[in-house]
């Protein structure tokens, strides 16, 4: 095992809310290329691996600068596949071809595709830095505080939602009179090798908290409709990359 950073991008090819989600268009490219010039740019990341069980997607990731070394196998490609089999087959594989496994791995969702490099740099250091952790996941700060949501009884009353507290009054203090609340995301996980491959998990119990911005993660036509907007916009230094070094 070595102590190197390699970026992973995980692109199956079935997708049922959109059509080969991962090859979508955003500004004229394919979402999975935005993943791939962020870990490009990011200074902490040596390496950039797309995981596909596609050629087709693994020729458009050697397009834009990843590196495709195997397929993924179809055990590990289907809707019920879980992040820690495409990350454990990636991690045995390097360990078995190439000798030696670096111990970080930034995982990067094509479906969230606008990053900023240096958020990606900061994951890195914050994991490198805290050798207990087991992993580390991004979240952004919640707008709305769920301590001041409700659930309803049999009997149709208004309740607290984590407790069967009634007084509703009880929950009209200002947003800032409760903890902050934040929302995971998929702006950068950042798991261990030795964790991985030494466990059943992907990211443990002693996962780092990274505060991420806000940001939109495709699902649908709508989200990547408002990405497109967002794009317009306020711009991004990874189109600007792109339009740089691929013409549409």
């Amino acid at each position: 095992m070595s102590g190197g950073v390699i970026a992973i991008i995980p692109a199956r090819s079935g997708s049922k809310s959109i059509r080969d989600k991962n090859l979508s268009t955003l500004g004229g490219y394919p979402l999975l290329a935005y993943s791939i010039v962020a870990a490009k740019l990011a200074r902490r990341i040596e390496r950039v691996l797309l995981s596909t069980d596609s050629e087709q997607y693994a020729e458009i990731g050697r397009r834009y600068g990843a590196e495709v070394p195997f397929l993924r196998p179809e055990e590990f490609s289907g809707d019920k596949s879980t992040d820690r089999e495409f990350m454990a087959h990636a991690m045995t594989w390097l360990q078995n071809h190439e000798g030696c496994v670096p111990e970080f791995w930034v995982h990067l969702r094509p479906t969230t595709p606008l990053r900023t490099p240096e958020y990606l740099n900061a994951a890195v250091a914050m994991l490198e830095g805290r050798p207990e952790a087991t992993a580390l996941r991004s979240a952004h700060p919640s707008p709305e505080s769920p301590f001041k949501w409700f659930r309803r009884s049999d009997e149709g009353y208004l309740m607290a939602l984590i407790t069967d507290d009634t007084r509703l009054d009880n929950f009209n203090r200002p947003r800032q009179g409760y903890p902050m609340v934040f929302i995971p995301d998929g702006y950068v996980d950042v798991v261990r090798t030795s964790f991985v491959l030494g466990s059943s998990l992907l990211h443990g119990d002693r996962v780092l908290g990274f505060e991420s911005p806000f940001c939109t993660e495709v699902d649908s036509v709508e989200e990547l409709e408002l990405l497109e907007f967002q794009l317009r916009k306020h711009g991004s230094p990874l189109l600007d990359y792109l339009k740089l070094h691929w013409k549409n």
